[in-house]
Protein backbone atom coordinates (compact mmCIF):
# COMPACT_ATOMS: atom_id res chain seq x y z
CA UNK A 1 0.00 0.00 0.00
CA UNK A 2 1.51 3.74 -1.15
CA UNK A 3 0.50 7.10 0.80
CA UNK A 4 0.23 10.14 -0.82
CA UNK A 5 3.64 11.81 -1.67
CA UNK A 6 3.94 15.29 -2.62
CA UNK A 7 6.94 16.38 -4.40
CA UNK A 8 7.70 20.31 -4.89
CA UNK A 9 8.19 21.28 -8.62
CA UNK A 10 9.72 23.70 -9.51
CA UNK A 11 7.42 26.74 -9.24
CA UNK A 12 5.82 27.75 -5.77
CA UNK A 13 2.89 25.60 -5.34
CA UNK A 14 3.38 23.18 -8.07
CA UNK A 15 3.40 20.06 -6.79
CA UNK A 16 3.85 16.14 -8.32
CA UNK A 17 1.51 13.84 -6.68
CA UNK A 18 1.60 10.29 -5.95
CA UNK A 19 -1.93 8.89 -4.48
CA UNK A 20 -3.00 6.30 -1.67
CA UNK A 21 -3.06 3.03 -3.72
CA UNK A 22 -3.75 -0.17 -2.76
CA UNK A 23 -2.90 -2.89 -5.24
CA UNK A 24 -3.78 -6.40 -5.03
CA UNK A 25 -4.79 -9.58 -7.61
CA UNK A 26 -8.00 -7.78 -7.99
CA UNK A 27 -6.85 -4.57 -9.24
CA UNK A 28 -6.11 -1.92 -7.65
CA UNK A 29 -7.90 1.03 -5.47
CA UNK A 30 -6.96 4.42 -5.89
CA UNK A 31 -7.51 7.76 -3.81
CA UNK A 32 -6.31 10.97 -5.40
CA UNK A 33 -7.61 13.69 -3.20
CA UNK A 34 -8.16 13.73 0.31
CA UNK A 35 -8.79 17.44 2.05
CA UNK A 36 -6.87 16.86 5.20
CA UNK A 37 -4.04 15.38 3.50
CA UNK A 38 -4.05 18.10 1.10
CA UNK A 39 -3.59 20.80 3.67
CA UNK A 40 -0.96 18.86 5.71
CA UNK A 41 1.14 19.10 2.77
CA UNK A 42 0.27 22.85 2.21
CA UNK A 43 -2.57 22.54 -0.43
CA UNK A 44 -5.47 24.35 0.85
CA UNK A 45 -8.02 24.06 -2.09
CA UNK A 46 -11.90 23.97 -1.91
CA UNK A 47 -12.96 21.52 -4.37
CA UNK A 48 -15.54 23.06 -7.13
CA UNK A 49 -15.61 20.92 -9.66
CA UNK A 50 -14.63 17.75 -11.27
CA UNK A 51 -14.62 16.61 -14.94
CA UNK A 52 -12.82 14.28 -17.22
CA UNK A 53 -11.47 14.81 -21.41
CA UNK A 54 -11.25 11.96 -23.88
CA UNK A 55 -7.94 13.17 -26.26
CA UNK A 56 -6.97 10.59 -29.65
CA UNK A 57 -2.78 11.23 -30.24
CA UNK A 58 -1.64 14.39 -30.98
CA UNK A 59 -4.49 16.47 -29.45
CA UNK A 60 -3.31 19.74 -27.75
CA UNK A 61 -5.69 21.37 -25.21
CA UNK A 62 -4.48 24.69 -23.67
CA UNK A 63 -2.70 26.44 -22.57
CA UNK A 64 -6.25 27.80 -20.67
CA UNK A 65 -6.68 29.87 -17.46
CA UNK A 66 -9.18 32.37 -16.16
CA UNK A 67 -8.48 36.29 -15.74
CA UNK A 68 -11.38 36.27 -13.38
CA UNK A 69 -11.37 33.91 -10.30
CA UNK A 70 -8.63 31.42 -11.21
CA UNK A 71 -9.43 28.17 -10.46
CA UNK A 72 -6.17 25.78 -9.03
CA UNK A 73 -6.59 22.43 -10.12
CA UNK A 74 -5.72 18.75 -9.46
CA UNK A 75 -5.07 17.35 -13.19
CA UNK A 76 -4.34 13.48 -13.65
CA UNK A 77 -4.54 10.80 -16.56
CA UNK A 78 -6.59 8.14 -15.75
CA UNK A 79 -5.87 6.00 -19.06
CA UNK A 80 -3.14 6.78 -21.57
CA UNK A 81 -0.44 9.05 -21.18
CA UNK A 82 0.34 12.55 -21.79
CA UNK A 83 2.75 15.44 -20.74
CA UNK A 84 0.88 18.26 -18.49
CA UNK A 85 2.18 21.64 -19.16
CA UNK A 86 1.99 24.76 -16.84
CA UNK A 87 3.40 28.55 -17.59
CA UNK A 88 3.62 30.78 -14.62
CA UNK A 89 1.75 33.74 -15.98
CA UNK A 90 1.55 35.38 -11.97
CA UNK A 91 2.84 38.91 -13.35
CA UNK A 92 5.00 39.77 -9.91
CA UNK A 93 6.31 36.15 -9.92
CA UNK A 94 10.03 35.69 -10.01
CA UNK A 95 9.04 32.83 -12.57
CA UNK A 96 7.00 34.75 -14.87
CA UNK A 97 6.78 33.37 -18.18
CA UNK A 98 8.65 30.45 -17.31
CA UNK A 99 7.20 26.84 -18.16
CA UNK A 100 7.34 23.52 -16.65
CA UNK A 101 5.96 19.71 -17.70
CA UNK A 102 5.95 16.43 -16.23
CA UNK A 103 4.66 13.16 -18.00
CA UNK A 104 0.96 11.47 -16.42
CA UNK A 105 0.46 8.45 -17.44
CA UNK A 106 -1.77 5.26 -16.06
CA UNK A 107 1.11 3.55 -14.50
CA UNK A 108 2.37 6.40 -12.06
CA UNK A 109 -1.18 7.28 -11.52
CA UNK A 110 -0.09 10.46 -10.39
CA UNK A 111 -1.35 13.67 -10.56
CA UNK A 112 0.27 17.58 -10.85
CA UNK A 113 -1.55 19.94 -8.28
CA UNK A 114 -1.23 23.45 -10.28
CA UNK A 115 -2.20 26.72 -8.03
CA UNK A 116 -3.94 29.84 -9.34
CA UNK A 117 -1.94 31.92 -11.37
CA UNK A 118 -0.86 29.34 -14.14
CA UNK A 119 -2.05 28.88 -17.37
CA UNK A 120 -2.73 24.88 -18.12
CA UNK A 121 -2.33 22.37 -21.59
CA UNK A 122 -1.03 18.73 -22.37
CA UNK A 123 -0.78 16.96 -25.70
CA UNK A 124 -1.64 13.48 -25.48
CA UNK A 125 1.34 10.89 -26.26
CA UNK A 126 -0.78 8.02 -26.29
CA UNK A 127 -3.47 6.60 -29.06
CA UNK A 128 -6.06 7.80 -26.44
CA UNK A 129 -5.92 9.70 -23.32
CA UNK A 130 -8.70 10.14 -20.41
CA UNK A 131 -7.34 13.18 -18.19
CA UNK A 132 -9.23 13.68 -15.14
CA UNK A 133 -9.40 17.52 -13.76
CA UNK A 134 -10.47 18.09 -10.27
CA UNK A 135 -10.65 22.15 -9.95
CA UNK A 136 -11.24 25.24 -7.11
CA UNK A 137 -13.70 27.55 -8.03
CA UNK A 138 -16.45 27.87 -10.38
CA UNK A 139 -16.20 27.57 -14.50
CA UNK A 140 -16.40 30.94 -15.76
CA UNK A 141 -16.98 30.94 -19.35
CA UNK A 142 -16.49 34.84 -20.03
CA UNK A 143 -13.09 34.83 -18.12
CA UNK A 144 -11.97 31.51 -19.82
CA UNK A 145 -9.44 32.32 -21.88
CA UNK A 146 -5.69 31.20 -22.55
CA UNK A 147 -1.94 31.69 -24.44
CA UNK A 148 -1.33 29.69 -27.75
CA UNK A 149 0.34 26.50 -27.23
CA UNK A 150 3.33 27.04 -29.10
CA UNK A 151 3.75 30.72 -28.55
CA UNK A 152 7.73 31.04 -29.30
CA UNK A 153 7.91 33.67 -26.38
CA UNK A 154 7.11 30.76 -23.64
CA UNK A 155 8.99 28.18 -25.71
CA UNK A 156 7.94 25.00 -24.68
CA UNK A 157 9.47 22.14 -25.98
CA UNK A 158 6.57 19.71 -26.38
CA UNK A 159 7.65 15.86 -27.01
CA UNK A 160 6.59 14.97 -30.16
CA UNK A 161 8.09 11.70 -31.17
CA UNK A 162 5.92 9.38 -32.56
CA UNK A 163 2.78 12.44 -33.35
CA UNK A 164 2.40 12.66 -37.06
CA UNK A 165 0.17 15.99 -36.71
CA UNK A 166 -1.16 18.35 -34.00
CA UNK A 167 -5.25 18.22 -33.42
CA UNK A 168 -6.04 21.40 -31.94
CA UNK A 169 -9.59 23.18 -31.33
CA UNK A 170 -10.48 26.15 -33.65
CA UNK A 171 -10.86 27.83 -30.13
CA UNK A 172 -7.24 27.03 -28.68
CA UNK A 173 -5.38 27.75 -32.49
CA UNK A 174 -6.86 31.43 -32.13
CA UNK A 175 -5.37 32.17 -27.97
CA UNK A 176 -3.73 35.12 -27.48
CA UNK A 177 0.33 35.26 -27.80
CA UNK A 178 2.04 35.65 -24.59
CA UNK A 179 3.17 38.80 -25.46
CA UNK A 180 -0.46 39.97 -25.94
CA UNK A 181 -1.14 38.40 -22.40
CA UNK A 182 1.62 41.22 -21.54
CA UNK A 183 0.19 44.06 -22.55
CA UNK A 184 2.66 44.46 -25.17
Amino acid sequence: MQSFKFEKLQFDGLYLISPFLAEDNRGYFLKNYEKEVFEKAGIDTDVFEAFESLSVKGVVRGLHFQTDNPQSKIVRCITGRIYDVVVDIRKDSPTFGKWAGVYLDDVSKQSVFIPKGFAHGFITLSDNAISSYICSGKYSKGTDTGVVWNDSDIGIDWPMEGIDNIIISERDSQLQSFKAYCGE
